[in-house]
């Protein structure tokens, strides 16, 4: 699409944003948003995630849908999740 006019993105489907946090008050919604402004892209923001179990889910989930072909989809990063869990445990 042309987003010519300043436009914010959000209310963007979870499984868009494997590394955010799923909205508060919305289910199946992340707490993100990006800023186009003359059909470019000038921000892009999110609540990281930072609830180890939940992201390995998240991560085995992008796993699955990779191998289905999503070239999109990220790759499970086992240092992260080690990291995440000894910063949040």
């Amino acid at each position: 699409p042309k987003l010519i006019q300043p436009t914010f993105l959000i209310n963007q489907p979870l499984c868009m944003s494997p590394l955010a946090k799923e909205h508060r008050e919305k289910a199946g919604v992340s707490e993100r948003f990006e800023l186009f402004i003359l059909g470019r892209e000038v921000a892009n923001a999110y609540t990281e995630l930072n609830d180890p179990r939940e992201q390995k889910k998240r991560f085995e989930e992008q796993m699955l849908k990779k191998q289905q072909g999503d070239e999109e989809a990220i790759v499970l990063d086992d240092s992260f999740l080690h990291a995440l869990d000894y910063g949040f445990p």
